[in-house]
């Protein structure tokens, strides 16, 4: 009793058609949802932005009375921006009043200046020039200063 046997690769054949077959039907299964939807140009598609409402619709929230909170929260922006614009004002006001007076000591050193001798310089101009400096770096400073403002 001789028995042939087979080789091995020809089992192998049949089990590797098998598994092919099966990766195939289960694909085909696995897509054929994607293929029986019907491909037309008004496919919805899920919206990230709400739609837009229409201008005459207001918002609840828009509707309402301001309440206890919501006026006094009004109060304290009012009384900020009045302070600011009192303080923007006085800022100003200073500005202008140190601006005088810089350009009233300008206008005495070089009287002095003119009066002193060409090689050399008293110390009370010295003394004027210095103060003129420190003045002069005082207004650019009130200048680029905005109380509470960006």
């Amino acid at each position: 009793m001789l028995q042939t046997i087979k080789p091995f690769h020809a089992g192998s054949r049949n089990r590797c058609e098998i598994a092919v077959r099966c990766l195939l039907g289960a694909s085909m299964l696995w897509l054929s949802p994607l293929a029986a939807r019907p491909q037309s140009s008004n496919s919805q598609t899920p919206l990230t932005n709400p739609p837009p409402r229409p201008a005459s619709v207001l918002l609840p929230a828009a509707n309402r009375f301001p309440d206890a909170n919501d006026q006094m929260e009004m109060r304290d922006q009012q009384s900020k921006s009045q302070n600011f614009a009192k303080a923007n004002a006085e800022r100003k006001k200073q500005i202008a009043d140190d601006t005088t007076r810089l350009l009233k000591m300008a206008a005495d050193l070089k009287e002095e200046v003119e009066k002193t001798s060409k090689d050399t310089l008293s110390l009370s101009v010295i003394r004027k020039a210095d103060e003129i400096e420190r003045l002069a770096h005082s207004v650019k400073e009130k200048m680029k200063l905005s109380a509470g403002g960006s």
